[in-house]
């Protein structure tokens, strides 16, 4: 997909400003934002398409409508089987690559070069929770609920909720909401620590995460990617390996004339300037 692709989106609107601040928005609030095969085939490939042409330094993920998202649409889970006269071994291994190819929907969100906000309000169920898990920091209105689905559907959830969500909150209550299904609402969220913050009114929470996506925007893209890179690298993996990992990382990474402009910034108190990542 190209940038200029972006205006052709059934189930997303893409703004990018000044800033290098990219909002993603899911755009269908009259089928409660369904995660159906558009939303599928597109938000991979408008996440590939900042990434690759290095043109976004923070991505806001949020939505149009009185909810984020209802999760998955009823569309996809009918094909979820396959077809049923096909044979057993080779449908199985079928719908192996078709679940492998929608958990990497989100692991792109949390492999891209950039932090990614989510900005939840209202209803966040099922397929939700896997993506808003996948990046960088959650903000939410205070009527914001998450539910884990899956469990009452009869299904495992297996988009990245089970494999992300423990570290994001407390293992027992992470468990407990898997089991059960039951609501999340946005007051326990925040006091376990899912959520960053909780406003009162989307707007509210809009022009907020708006402005902290700005602030972050202002830094060096190649500091913030490194410093993701180093975060998400120390989350699997062992003190002492993270640390050699960081030796590595910035022996080659570390970038003299930033640190140059962000000193001289200082001093001359301006707003220092940074080039973006190249494509």
């Amino acid at each position: 997909m190209n940038l200029d692709d972006f205006s052709k989106l059934k189930a997303f609107t893409v703004s990018i400003d000044d800033n290098h601040v990219v909002e993603i928005c899911l755009n269908r609030p009259e089928a409660i934002n369904s995660m159906n095969t558009d939303f599928w085939n597109e938000l991979p490939a408008i996440i590939d398409a900042l990434d690759s042409k290095a043109v976004a330094r923070v991505i806001i993920l949020s939505s149009k409508g009185k909810h984020f998202t209802a999760g998955m649409d009823l569309e996809v889970l009918s094909n979820m089987g396959g077809n049923p006269d096909d044979e057993p071994a080779r449908r199985a291994e079928q719908t192996r690559r078709w679940i492998l190819s929608l958990q990497n929907t989100f692991t792109q969100l949390e492999t891209a070069r950039m932090p990614i906000i989510s900005a939840i309000q209202g209803a966040c169920i099922g397929g939700g929770v896997d993506m808003v898990c996948a990046t960088d920091m959650r903000f939410c209105t205070a009527n914001a609920y998450f539910n884990i689905k899956e469990t009452e559907l009869g299904i495992t959830a297996d988009v990245g909720t089970l494999q992300r969500i423990q570290h994001v909150m407390p293992s027992g209550l992470a468990r407990e909401l898997a089991y059960t299904s039951r609501n999340l609402g946005a007051e326990e969220a925040l006091v376990c620590g899912f959520v960053n913050k909780v406003y009162e009114t989307q707007e509210e929470m809009l022009d907020a995460v708006r402005a902290l996506a700005t602030d972050i925007a202002r830094h060096s893209p190649m500091a913030v990617h490194g410093t993701k890179k180093m975060l998400n690298y120390s989350r699997d993996h062992s003190v002492q390996d993270s640390l050699n990992h960081m030796a590595t990382w910035q022996s080659g990474m570390l970038q003299v004339p930033d640190v140059q402009e962000a000193m001289q910034a200082g001093a001359e108190k301006r707003t220092p300037k940074f080039d973006n990542l190249l494509p």
